[in-house]
């Protein structure tokens, strides 16, 4: 299985055919990302060297409440505007020609844009837990999809994160089940000891946020709560590998259910192909030429069965 990618690689891609074109172009192009977030690169045609990268995330103002306006100032402050759009929350503005000179490396850290402002609340929970207060922390919720969320909350010795995904089919319940209950069994493997404790409940949901009136009480939704221990985010390098990793395990999940659901597909697809084969090499083959009887006349015999008994001596005998 594949791990995903925490950056979105359409817009780098995107970007850095911007920055290494010689001859700036008019464009106007919109791109989705995950959790529903719009990204739109354009450029006018009074001023083509002025790039604008304006981003959507419907979910922005619950995160600003847990500093991500500051995440923003600080990886991208040279280069925000005012938005101008109210579909808009976040604009980014390049000139094409005062780029720095590595300019792969920009476009790879613009594409972390929706990494960094969805860690604000992992970073205010691990912050928390650096400063040894007493009790559990505030409960940060965002909800970045619609009727899906995550919640952070830190305590004295570990940080819980729990996710609540909704199943649409009942085939996706119940491979996502299984999937979800192999992550709570493969940690007792000796190898894989140090991974966070994984606990998966459906319908009732965890204890940190049963209060909650707004959660879902049917077979529909499940919920996936991790728990970090400071050995996994006490060193900065393993708190931004941790970050990148479990804010798409959403996304982690429902990919492989899907290629499971193909996979499964393609194998009935071929079990019914070599079904047909069998049934095709049972039906009875055609009476061949070499095979079929004839008199001495020629013609060829093909007896009548008798089918009672007034039938009638001329009927009994063979058709010539």
């Amino acid at each position: 299985m594949i791990l995903l990618e925490p950056n979105s690689y359409v817009l780098e891609d995107t970007l850095l055919t911007r920055f290494n074109s010689e001859k700036p172009e008019v464009v106007d192009i919109t791109l989705v990302d995950f959790d529903n977030v719009i990204y739109h690169v354009q450029t006018s045609a009074e001023q083509r060297t002025l790039l604008n990268l304006s981003v959507e995330m419907k979910y922005f103002n619950e995160v600003c409440a847990y500093g991500a306006e500051s995440i923003l100032q600080r990886e991208y402050g040279a280069y925000l505007v005012p938005v101008t759009n109210s579909q808009y929350q976040i604009t980014l503005q390049f000139n094409l020609e005062q780029l720095p000179e590595d300019k792969a490396g920009l476009a790879k850290h613009v594409s972390m844009l929706k990494r960094n402002v969805l860690a604000s609340p992992f970073i205010r929970a691990f912050e928390y837990w650096e400063s040894q207060q007493e009790g559990a922390g505030p409960l940060m919720a965002t909800h970045y999809r619609e009727n899906e969320a995550i919640y952070v909350q830190a305590q004295q010795d570990r940080v819980t994160v729990i996710f609540s995904t909704l199943f649409q089919e009942e085939v996706d319940r119940v491979l996502g089940k299984v999937f979800l209950q192999e992550f709570v069994d493969a940690r007792r493997q000796a190898a894989i000891q140090n991974a966070p404790q994984v606990f998966y409940s459906s319908r009732e949901a965890p204890l940190e946020i049963r209060h909650l009136p707004e959660l879902r009480q049917d077979e529909s939704v499940g919920y996936v709560s991790f728990v970090l221990f400071p050995r996994h985010f006490a060193d900065a390098e393993v708190r931004e590998q941790t970050i990148s990793q479990i804010q798409l395990f959403r996304d982690y999940l429902h990919y492989h259910i899907k290629c499971a659901k193909a996979y499964m597909h393609s194998r009935m697809r071929t079990r019914v192909k070599e079904f047909l084969k069998v049934i095709n090499r049972a039906k009875p083959d055609r009476t061949t030429a070499a095979s079929e009887k004839r008199t001495a006349t020629g013609r060829y015999f093909r007896p009548q069965f008798r089918q009672s008994s007034a039938t009638s001596p001329q009927q009994v005998e063979g058709e010539w």
